[in-house]
């Protein structure tokens, strides 16, 4: 089967973002001294989660320094570069370990753009736990939803096969294995397109476009 890129007919492939110059922040009051401080940041697609790309010299990287002028803060876990959406830093140390340890426990909510539509069973799979080369998952929450109002665009558009339909849902982990949104559509029949996390604890984009920041409370 043919392939297509949605968005309005056929496209050709985009270069990921460049750097650019650093997105003013979404006017808020700061947080009090003392107790940390938490940037909630709309991480674009093709944007490296971190401030440097050492990797790649001959060929940099987009990375957050394009984007967050902030010093001194870091980021708290990571999100790969091609997942969306919200990614916290903070200059806290203990707060981010909090954020981004997964004994923590802490719950993150992502939106799965997924090839097919996920039936009931495929859904209690997600929910209960799959098995993956590094184990069964712990029990998430999982459930099917409309496509997120007010969502962007993604640049590049998703690649989709022309006669498969493709739908969303949300799902809700409390632990932090590699690509593991991606592993366990995968793993129950519907492939991941596209993934945007839109919660961390009770931090949420609530917004933000992409490449915006602004701060937040740190308690959660």
């Amino acid at each position: 089967m043919g392939h297509v890129w949605r968005s309005g007919g056929r496209h050709r492939l985009s270069r990921p973002p460049k750097p650019r110059t650093p997105s003013p922040r979404v006017p808020r009051p700061r947080p009090p001294k003392g107790g940390g401080r938490v940037i909630l940041f709309n991480k674009p697609y093709g944007v490296l989660s971190q401030f440097t790309d050492g990797a790649q010299a001959d060929a940099p990287r987009a990375t957050l320094s394009g984007y967050v002028d902030v010093p001194g803060v870091y980021p708290a876990g990571r999100l790969d570069r091609d997942s969306e959406g919200l990614l916290l830093l903070t200059d806290d140390g203990r707060l981010q370990a909090r954020i981004a340890d997964p004994r923590h426990k802490m719950a993150k909510t992502y939106w799965a753009q997924v090839e097919g539509i996920p039936d009931a069973a495929a859904l209690k799979a997600l929910s209960t736990g799959v098995m993956l080369k590094d184990g069964l998952t712990r029990p998430a929450e999982a459930r099917a939803i409309p496509a997120p109002p007010g969502l962007w665009d993604r640049d590049p558009p998703i690649r989709v096969r022309r006669n498969i339909p493709d739908s969303w849902i949300a799902l809700t982990l409390r632990e932090g294995r590699n690509r593991q949104v991606r592993r366990m559509t995968a793993a129950v029949g519907h492939p991941t397109l596209r993934l945007i996390r839109a919660r961390i604890g009770a931090w949420t984009l609530n917004g933000l476009a992409p490449g915006q920041w602004r701060d937040a409370d740190p308690e959660t």
